[in-house]
């Protein structure tokens, strides 16, 4: 069908349409509600934003609407679809970083929206937080360490190289950037609320995988924990959000009560002994660690493998943003076609290391 045509001349997606008034916001409409809905600590959009080359404004949107959509229509965030969260090559209901991210951003949201931050420049932090991490999990940054002189973090990564060409404004970099607890605190409200909901979501979307395929078994997590916090990620996601939200309109603060607190490093805390630094799972990061470490050394070795080898700059360099970017099948079919990876070797199963 190519839609319907009815007596105005309007093309509708269905043969009768609901009729409305209604009077166009603009960008500058909206920039000037939330200057006055919004907390006096929120990040107001102004304009185009402050980016690294300048723009013009957007007749419609904020700059940190922009920036979200940017970030949710560019390839690296795609590519998250086929990244490690907890499992490597997971079953269709398993995290993804894709999925991680999408949560996160909703958490953060629910965490914003009810504090009067800015939503959109949440958003945007959230959606783009891990588009930096390499393939196979945490496990890659070990991997791609040692190939640069300043080491190899994901989240400076995907803030400074991953996403720099999407050319996004200063505070949803900075958000990017230091959306890690061991990083500098953000610039804005907004990144601490994702710093927060980044942790919040993974303690408790990782333990539901985890129990889901069968590693851990629901009733080995402490009692008096899941009496405290749930015993089901809805619940835990509950708890926690709302215990943001209250302690940070009681103290000014965005950040957990001291109860809250203790009790998501111990979720944590338990997921790194059942989860994460389980035989299996270190096994797996080895394997990770061996194939990456194996198929940059290669690439630096021979750089006309590289897609678009560039002679003005170093080949580490390069090397290391083309494995960073990839999936995870991409890595270990190209490790098989470049260097011969036998497949007895490939990381199979489950990873992290947080």
């Amino acid at each position: 069908m190519h839609g319907n045509r009815n007596e105005r001349g309007v093309i509708t997606a269905h043969a009768t349409s609901l009729a409305i008034e209604t009077e166009l916001m603009g960008r500058s409409a909206i920039e000037e509600l939330q200057a006055s809905t919004l907390s006096e600590a929120a990040t107001l959009a102004i304009g185009a934003g402050d980016r690294p080359t300048p723009e013009e404004p957007d007749p419609y949107r904020t700059c940190f609407e922009r920036d979200r959509d940017r970030i949710l229509h560019s390839s690296a965030f795609r590519r998250l679809a086929g990244k490690t969260q907890v499992f490597i090559f997971p079953a269709d209901h398993q995290r993804t970083r894709l999925t991680h991210a999408l949560e996160v951003a909703q958490v953060a949201a629910a965490i914003a929206r009810r504090l009067r931050l800015n939503t959109d420049l949440t958003e945007a932090i959230a959606l783009g937080h891990d588009c930096g991490h390499g393939p196979g999990g945490h496990a890659s940054e070990i991997a791609l360490e040692p190939f640069l002189e300043d080491g190899f973090d994901h989240a400076p990564w995907g803030a400074y190289v991953t996403l720099a060409p999407l050319n996004l404004c200063r505070e949803t970099t900075d958000g990017i950037a230091n959306h890690s607890w061991s990083r500098p605190r953000p610039m804005t409200p907004e990144g601490e609320v994702v710093a927060l909901a980044d942790r919040i979501a993974y303690c408790a979307h990782d333990l539901e995988d985890a129990i889901g395929a069968g590693l851990v078994h629901r009733d080995t997590v402490p009692v008096d924990l899941t009496q405290r916090i749930g015993g089901h990620r809805n619940q835990q996601l509950d708890y926690f959000i709302t215990d943001v939200i209250s302690t940070t309109l009681s103290t000014g603060v965005i950040g957990l009560s001291e109860s809250a607190g203790e009790a998501l490093a111990r979720l944590r805390s338990f997921n790194y002994h059942h989860i994460y630094t389980t035989d299996a799972s270190r096994a797996q990061s080895r394997a990770v660690i061996a194939l990456l470490a194996s198929l940059t050394d290669y690439l630096i070795a021979h750089p006309s493998a590289l897609p678009q080898f560039d002679e003005a700059t170093s080949v580490s360099l390069q090397a290391v943003a083309y494995v960073a970017g990839m999936t995870d099948r991409y890595a270990f079919m190209l490790a098989g076609e470049l260097i011969g990876w036998p497949t007895d070797r490939l990381p199979l199963g489950i990873d992290l290391r947080r």
